[in-house]
């Protein structure tokens, strides 16, 4: 049997501000060779990113990271996780 290695990418996040009452998060993501800004408002579940090129290949990981994570999140904070595909 084959042990082929599936592709895998680091994602990089820093949450650069935080508003409860807003219910707003931004941050900066960086993956490959990309780099993006984004705001999640998460009362609503509604993240946008830019630039356009290549958010589709982020915004759907990036959404699960922050759903998963979002009361662990802290301004300043740096995480990471992996997306399962080579960007």
């Amino acid at each position: 049997m084959s042990s082929k290695r599936l592709p895998q990418t680091t994602a990089h996040v820093r949450i650069t501000r935080q508003s409860w009452q807003n219910s707003l998060l931004e941050g900066e993501v960086k993956a490959g060779e990309f780099e993006w800004r984004f705001q999640w408002h998460f009362s609503q579940a509604e993240l946008s990113i830019t630039p356009s090129q290549g958010r589709a290949l982020i915004k759907e990981p990036l959404s699960r990271f922050l759903e998963q994570k979002d009361y662990q999140l802290e301004p300043g904070g740096d995480y990471v996780f992996t997306i399962r595909s080579e960007i």
